[in-house]
């Protein structure tokens, strides 16, 4: 019997997801596994387990093998794709030494204790600042190393999700370049750490040695270990392949392969990406992101709190629907349709400014918020709101874009927990006025 299925495991944040994949694409059995995207011991903080990624993935595979039946023979391989930006420090003996820092995570360290203080006006003068500001506020390490520098000290390595899960795997410390995104020092252009004069090895200081090493997607990352075998189901020895970050592996499944054709992904953040083949920043400084194909990038603009918007909705004024959907085995999200329909677009003047924090690249510290308010507005105008504020900052986001790539947007792929619904579907549709 031949080898032709990939175990495809998808860390997101949360759904731990893993499938059984062809060649052509077809997926011959799935299966998805909820999780608890983060804890919060104070305000504006969100922590996860380490373990806790590693125990849903054992769970998620074990049940996916069991459950489909396939021969082991038939698996030629394995790779993982992961929520971006979420990160760990380990020992030398690969243990957590805190638990993983999320990528949703609002703490800031202190840029005056980061950077010089004659570098601050030629920052501002150069319209950089505000960017600098931010990366270099939200660099994980930074603020460990300010709060925490006993943790740092006993750092062995710095991980993103996706290189913990792979160290669990086989035993390296190694990680895809498509991973490497955020307030690391990377070189997008050459795929790899960033030269010692980089200015981010200033925004972002940290010893080289603490981070894992890097190969592009598509090459080896090491083979799953005996130990990781008995934990995951998985068959030891088996090839554990460098995939990419979870937006990026978004866009090539999705289709989007040159840049006018946009990857709209309705998540927990909602995002605007095209694929290019040419280095392009939407925004001085701001480069774009390494492709799941080598070589190649993705640009984005993002949403933050895009479909968090609906779960947030749902929590504070959902309740009607949470309770029907306990007693119908519905998901409230198919019941808050019935809310859309019942609103003629525009709703009515009530405008949703999207960003519950944080705002856009150049504007990090912008608020939400919901204006236009009069006496025939109901909750239901609100959740249209919602749903049409995040879809026209996405348009905004479309139209620089565009600029930036010299290439019109003449079609739209929608991804995300948002594609399967009719009515978000429809209005990405009406507002970019392209087929979706």
């Amino acid at each position: 019997m031949s080898a032709d299925l990939i175990v495809a495991i998808d860390a997101g944040t949360q759904s731990m997801r893993a499938a059984l994949v062809d060649f052509s694409g077809e997926i011959h059995h799935l299966v998805k596994t909820p999780i608890e995207p983060y804890f919060a011991e104070q305000p504006g903080y969100a922590e996860q387990r380490p373990e806790y990624y590693w125990e849903m993935l054992c769970l998620t595979t074990r049940q996916l093998l069991e459950e489909s039946g396939i021969s082991a023979e038939r698996i030629l391989a394995a790779t993982v794709t992961t929520q971006r930006v979420t990160m760990i420090n380990v020992d030398r003996d690969g243990k957590p030494l805190r638990p993983a820092i999320v990528w949703l995570d609002q703490r800031k360290a202190d840029i005056h204790k980061v950077l010089p203080g004659f570098t601050m006006p030629v920052l501002k003068a150069a319209r950089v600042y505000p960017l600098v500001e931010y990366a270099t506020q939200y660099c994980r390490s930074n603020w460990i190393q300010q709060n925490q520098p006993d943790i740092w000290e006993r750092t062995h390595k710095f991980l993103f999700l996706s290189g913990y899960l792979t160290h669990r795997l086989t035993g390296q410390y190694v990680d895809s370049a498509g991973n490497a995104i955020g307030t690391v020092p990377f070189d997008v252009k050459s795929s790899d750490w960033a030269g010692r004069f980089d200015l981010k090895w200033r925004m972002f200081p940290m010893e080289r040695e603490k981070l894992p090493d890097l190969v592009r997607p598509t090459q080896s990352l090491g083979q799953i270990t005996a130990q990781a075998a008995q934990e995951t189901g998985l068959p030891g020895g088996l090839p554990f392949i460098a995939a990419s970050n979870d937006k990026a592996c978004d866009i090539i499944g999705s289709g989007c392969l040159t840049p006018e054709v946009a990857c709209i992904s309705f998540g927990t953040t909602a995002t605007i990406n095209t694929q290019i083949q040419k280095y392009v920043e939407l925004r001085p400084m701001l480069p774009p992101y390494s492709s799941a194909v080598p070589g190649e990038f993705y640009t984005e603009v993002a949403v933050v709190r895009g479909l968090w918007m609906v779960s947030w909705f749902k929590e504070e004024f959902g309740l009607q629907e949470r309770l029907m959907a306990a007693d119908s085995g519905q998901a409230p999200e198919e019941l808050l349709e019935e809310l859309v329909r019942d609103v003629p677009p525009g709703s009515q003047g009530l405008v949703c400014q999207p960003y519950w924090t944080p705002g856009p690249d150049l504007e990090p510290y912008a608020k939400g918020a919901v204006f236009g308010f009069g006496d025939v507005h109901t909750r239901a105008h609100l959740y249209r709101a919602i749903l049409e504020g995040i879809v026209f900052a996405l348009k905004e986001g479309a139209r620089l874009t565009e600029k930036k790539n010299g290439v019109p947007i003449t079609e739209l792929r929608a991804t995300g927990g948002g594609s399967r619904s009719d009515s978000i579907m429809q209005m990405t549709a009406d507002i970019f006025d392209l087929p979706v």
